[in-house]
């Protein structure tokens, strides 16, 4: 019975690792959007909304239609803490466990709660970095005859949904 409690306990704490290492993971993805108005004011829009959200432009070649933004993320000091409980209770879960195994150790394993901290500075530190905004406008003839502009945007996911809310930008097949 125990030896499975230490099994069980040993698993959880593998998930939290990867938890916690996912935490800081790049969730870069590319999406192609179509507007129905000219490259210009398309360009202009997009333009505005990303000054909106403190990006500055990075570079701009007219030549491939191409912008890059740059702006700094901050980490969410919620999920810093939230990083630090978590690891807390499940050290404390595995501190219980060695310690009904090894009772000599006993007050000793209960220290192992003192490293919780250092998941929430190894998500601080690896959360805050400037991120990068790639996007390209190209005009496009509609099969109408107008002239529509097609978006390719690469940047961070939860950016590209707030994008797609903010602006009336239509997803791309």
């Amino acid at each position: 019975m125990l030896s499975s409690t230490l099994l069980l306990t040993l698993l959880m704490m593998v998930g939290l690792f990867f938890f916690i290492r996912a935490s800081v993971k790049d969730r870069t993805q590319t999406i192609k959007l179509k507007s129905n108005q000219s490259r210009e004011s398309t360009l202009e829009q997009v333009q505005q909304y990303f000054a909106r959200r403190t990006y500055q432009i990075a570079s701009v070649d007219e030549a491939a239609h191409q912008v890059v933004f740059e702006g700094f993320v901050r980490p969410s000091l919620f999920l810093a803490i939230f990083l630090t409980l978590l690891t807390a209770v499940g050290l404390l879960c595995l501190a219980l466990v060695l310690a009904i195994l090894f009772p000599s150790l006993g007050v000793l394993l209960v220290g192992l709660v003192l490293l919780s901290p250092t998941a929430g500075v190894f998500y601080w530190r690896g959360a805050a970095r400037t991120e990068k905004v790639l996007l390209q406008v190209e005009p496009v003839q509609a099969s109408n005859g107008t002239s529509i502009s097609l978006l390719t945007v690469v940047a961070h996911r939860d950016e590209l949904a707030e994008l797609q809310r903010s602006l009336p930008l239509i997803p791309s097949e």
